[in-house]
């Protein structure tokens, strides 16, 4: 069995394969030091039923590529919220309206975001 990747770099493949799937406004947010639910979430936005499932197809090929296969995967099929549970890391993918609506950004606003063009940073633990 091959041993599990670190989380920040966990991290920052899955917003890698979302970004080659023109996923839009992509946040990393670091829960090591608050929460035990995950070390991180990847946040992202897509435009449409199709595009959701487009991003986390992605997401998943390319992980599987890695030896990486999520726990759990929600909301799929319906396109409307997406989640992937890669155990450390939980990817979030939403259409616009339920990201709004949901928040977790808001939520989750004490801890530490990465944006895609700062995703290098999360190994420095710098935002």
């Amino acid at each position: 069995m091959t041993p599990r990747r670190d989380p920040a770099a966990l991290a920052e493949s899955i917003a890698a394969a979302a970004l080659d799937r023109k996923a839009a406004d992509l946040a990393i947010l670091d829960l090591r030091d608050i929460s035990s639910i995950a070390d991180f979430f990847v946040i992202c936005t897509g435009r449409s039923d199709v595009h959701v499932r487009a991003i986390c197809n992605r997401v998943e090929e390319k992980l599987a590529d890695q030896d990486e296969r999520p726990v759990a995967r929600e909301g799929v099929a319906h396109g409307r919220w997406a989640l992937l549970d890669y155990g450390d890391v939980v990817v979030h993918v939403f259409q616009p309206e339920s990201r709004t609506f949901y928040d977790l950004e808001r939520l989750w606003s004490h801890a530490p975001r990465f944006t895609s063009a700062s995703t290098s940073a999360i190994e420095l633990g710098r935002p």
